[in-house]
């Protein structure tokens, strides 16, 4: 078994994931491609400075702008939002992996007993409503009606039933204008072929251990442990095992050893040559990027303390009071080292990117190259941004 050191453990999963060395991914191609390698990223609709789908990429792929991944959402069709890790945005030839969740025993049946008669009423009228205007939004369904729907909290039945619709699989979000959505019956824009082709496994061993993979993808390493890198796939820790030991005895994935680290990381045979890469010892030109909340990199937090020692929490959730540093605080990673966090919020009518505070790691020398290059970096996020200007609060 290959013994790692803690920085090439480091170094591999950034080289993996093309925020170490020359950017292995640019335009709008390497948009798609950097999807279709990590499996899918993970979206949430909250934009204080970028959303975080918008971050990830940008700290990604070279030239990146956020219009990009609306194109191949919403025009070229080749990218999907739909249920993966929690809501994620994946590539359309993958839909079909996800039949399980939009028949019985999926979304189907979960929001069938939420949504309950009401929402069942309605669905005649919003296909016929969709099939009249291509496409539709809650506001545009004239029923004012409410129900109790998401943990609890109420609300409009228009708003339900096509969520509801949209969980099952029946329908696809047409575009979106800020948070509010529209949208279209599946069968129109995805290819019937994708659409019709049925789950493409023959046990469900099968497809777990196809999943475990594909997150083991989207990291880099992982250990066979429990990590919300699983979230969204319902596994128990006894399938975790088992589908680990299945990928092991068919050769689909290796096991590492590194150093200061109890147990074993694993790793894709696919990805072989990237460690090969690393274990070279070449020199990898550093790069400073923002990380984002949701981020593929940091899915294992446990993970990500062991081997570079920072701990991360996405405080967006947590009571003001209880907040160590704020509600929207960005990851900055230099070469293969967290060195720190940073808060930005980006005021839109005036178009200035503001930095509330940068928090650097205690072991971190601030010197001045190193604030240059910081806020170079931010400049680049100001401009991701579409911001002119750049202010930090003192």
């Amino acid at each position: 078994m290959i013994t790692l050191t803690n920085r090439q453990a480091r170094q591999f999963i950034l080289l993996k994931q093309g925020l170490l060395g020359e950017h292995k991914f640019t335009g709008k191609q390497g948009v798609l491609d950097f999807v279709r390698q990590a499996g899918c990223v993970q979206f949430d609709p909250v934009d204080v400075c970028g959303r975080s789908a918008d971050i990830m990429l940008n700290s990604r792929v070279k030239d990146y702008t956020k219009e990009m991944l609306d194109e191949l959402l919403y025009k070229d069709r080749l990218l999907i939002d739909y249920f993966d890790k929690n809501l994620s945005i994946f590539t359309v030839e993958d839909f079909p992996v996800f039949l399980f969740k939009r028949t019985s025993g999926g979304y189907a049946e979960a929001y069938d007993s939420r949504g309950g008669d009401a929402v069942k009423r309605i669905i005649p009228l919003i296909r016929q409503l969709i099939e009249e205007r291509g496409h539709i939004s809650a506001a545009e369904v004239d029923i004012d009606e409410a129900i109790e729907w998401h943990w609890g909290t109420m609300s409009s039945l228009p708003r339900a039933a096509l969520e509801s619709m949209y969980f099952r699989g029946e329908l696809i979000i047409h575009h979106k204008t800020g948070t509010n959505k529209s949208y279209a019956l599946m069968e129109d824009y995805i290819p019937e072929d994708i659409l019709n082709a049925g789950l493409p496994f023959d046990t469900e061993e099968e497809r777990l251990a196809w999943h475990i993979k594909r997150r083991i993808g989207a990291v880099g390493l992982l250990w066979n442990r429990a990590s919300d890198a699983w979230l969204g796939l319902n596994i128990k820790s006894t399938e975790r095992a088992a589908a680990f030991r299945k990928l092991l005895e068919d050769g689909i994935i290796f096991k590492v050893a590194v150093e200061g680290l109890k147990d074993p990381l694993y790793i894709r045979e696919d990805d072989r040559a990237v460690l090969e890469t690393v274990l070279s010892e070449k020199e990898f030109l550093t790069r400073c990027e923002l990380i984002a909340p949701l981020d593929s990199v940091i899915w294992d937090r446990k993970l990500i303390k062991a081997l570079f020692g920072f701990e991360y929490t996405w405080e967006i959730y947590t009571p003001a009071v209880k907040r160590k540093y704020g509600a929207y605080v960005l990851p900055v990673l230099h070469g293969d080292k967290f060195i720190g966090r940073v808060e930005a919020v980006c005021e839109r009518k005036t178009k200035n990117l503001i930095v509330k505070n940068i928090w650097y790691e205690d072991d971190v020398k601030q010197t001045k190259k190193l604030q240059n290059t910081v806020n170079t970096c931010l400049k680049r996020f100001m401009k991701f941004n579409g911001c002119k200007t750049l202010s930090f609060i003192k």
